[in-house]
């Protein structure tokens, strides 16, 4: 009996990867934007510290991680950087409700704190333009990548509804407090149901990840905190359905008097 050798494929190289410095530094010169750069731990020299003061001089996120993570992404000389382009422009926060308030709306924003599964994020966004939302704001560190699963699963909507990129949850509450935003915290960390809650004007939206929920700054910060009704067995929702529950509840109170 004749037994044949199985290759073993290849991984596929993402379409929205960039290799190396040249490549990366031609695709900042052509206002590529960036979801996330990452540098290989331990690289010195002129080429490092040129990318990485221009990559702080764009606020676009960098992490440094070992070699062998870039080598799992590509079998190609990286030179210790590989980038992932993203398939949408990233907005200002402050500038979207600057703009919203001035065509006479109140905004209705979301944060998505440590929410990182690809498909969440994008069945997010699909209910944050659905519901009519303004935006959706992401952390630099912590976030979903924005890529080709994050677009398919949002149906499209990332191209309809503005993604902000905010340093951090401190960023982001000074941002909208200032603007006279209330900020609601979805936890189970409090007595009070959504429903509960009189939501009215400017508000935003606060969804935490599955295993931690929202963070300490978050429920500190908040202006109310409200969770969801549960009768079952199972203790939680997915985070992108209990988030299209909570932006329902708001456009309910919005729209019955």
């Amino acid at each position: 009996m004749h037994f044949t050798q199985r290759r073993h494929s290849q991984p596929r190289k993402p379409q929205n990867l960039i290799i190396g410095f040249r490549a990366i530094n031609e695709a900042l010169d052509a206002d590529k934007e960036f979801d996330k750069i990452l540098i290989q731990k331990g690289l010195k020299g002129e080429l490092f510290t040129q990318m990485r003061a221009r990559l702080q001089g764009l606020n676009i996120p960098y992490q440094i991680v070992p070699e062998e993570k870039l080598n799992l992404l590509s079998r190609s000389n990286h030179q210790g950087i590989v980038g992932f382009t993203s398939p949408i422009s990233f907005q200002k926060l402050d500038e979207i409700i600057q703009s919203t308030f001035e065509i006479g709306k109140s905004p209705r924003v979301i944060y998505l704190d440590g929410v990182t599964d690809v498909r969440n994020f994008g069945a997010i966004c699909r209910s944050a333009e659905c519901h009519g939302f303004d935006a959706v704001i992401i952390p630099e560190k912590g976030a979903a990548q924005i890529n080709e699963d994050a677009v398919k699963t949002s149906a499209g909507a990332l191209f309809h509804i503005p993604v902000c990129r905010v340093s951090g949850p401190a960023a982001a509450i000074e941002i909208l407090q200032n603007s006279g935003i209330t900020l609601i915290g979805c936890t189970e960390k409090t007595d009070k149901f959504i429903h509960e809650l009189k939501i009215d004007g400017p508000v935003c939206v606060i969804m935490g990840a599955e295993d931690t929920g929202i963070s300490n700054d978050f429920i500190r910060k908040a202006d109310f905190l409200g969770k969801i009704p549960m009768e079952g067995r199972t203790s939680s929702l997915n985070v992108s359905v209990a988030a299209g529950i909570i932006m329902y509840e708001i456009n309910r109170q919005r729209f019955v008097k």
